[in-house]
């Protein structure tokens, strides 16, 4: 029988909402630990971190403990991916080339014989267009470029900064999961895949349609959950309560 595959994302490392569970990076990096030799891939599925950015000599030593794990996984046999997410899109070279973690915005598996698209699921709502736009902005290799010109501990303050205000500013916003059912299946469709795991909204569940399962883990910020991937079957799991 095949190992088993785990996915989850939605950390939000380097902040602690309001009702955040307390050391929860040492948490997720035990849950990790427990990975090694007994997982065949992990996918974390964007917003691992709150704000990443890359320098040419700079690296946030808050996340070093985080880091040896990733590398440990690796070359503990796990294939380790890392999806980029709206808040962590700016990933260069520094996972793949330190740590053997592989990087990329979405990714395409074929798993105990299922095919999964993975991604993270931002800009998918009709809400999410002034984003879109925002994030188009963003991506300006100029822009890109100005940022680094400004101090590493100011550049993360600022997105600390905007990131806070931002996630306010959504507190209200309506999570309708039916467009993203509807995205998923279309994605599905084209890509030839029988499943779609996805984050973003934060919401955990499994989700029959159409073309076949539509899955999120959830977040890693109060309820700790994740999805595990075993005989060809996905299962919601919280972290020291399994399911």
């Amino acid at each position: 029988m095949e190992k088993p595959a785990f996915f989850l994302g939605d950390a939000h490392l380097g902040v602690d909402s309001p009702g955040a569970v307390p050391h929860r990076e040492k948490l997720l990096i035990d849950l990790l630990e427990s990975w090694k030799g007994v997982a065949s891939h992990v996918v974390i599925l964007g917003d691992l971190f709150e704000f990443w950015y890359e320098y040419r000599y700079y690296v946030n030593k808050e996340h070093f403990p985080l880091f040896c794990t990733l590398a440990e996984l690796v070359r503990s046999g796990v294939q380790v991916h890392l999806l980029r997410g709206n808040h962590d899109f700016a990933y260069e070279d520094f996972f793949p080339e330190n740590l053997g973690v592989q990087v990329s915005t979405s990714l395409k598996l074929e798993l105990q014989g299922k095919r999964i698209f993975f991604t993270h699921g931002d800009g998918v709502a009709r809400s999410d267009r002034s984003y879109r736009l925002y994030r188009k902005i963003l991506n300006l290799p100029l822009n890109q470029w100005l940022f680094k010109q400004i101090h590493p501990d100011w550049g993360m303050a600022l997105a600390r900064f905007v990131g806070s205000h931002s996630r306010k500013a959504g507190l209200d916003r309506e999570i309708k999961l039916a467009e993203y059912q509807t995205w998923a299946e279309s994605v599905m469709e084209k890509n030839g895949c029988q499943v779609c795991v996805h984050g973003h909204h934060h919401i955990p569940g499994i989700w029959p349609v159409k073309s076949g399962m539509v899955a999120s883990p959830g977040e890693w910020i109060k309820k700790l959950t994740y999805l595990r991937f075993e005989a060809g079957e996905l299962s919601l799991e919280e972290f020291g309560n399994p399911g």
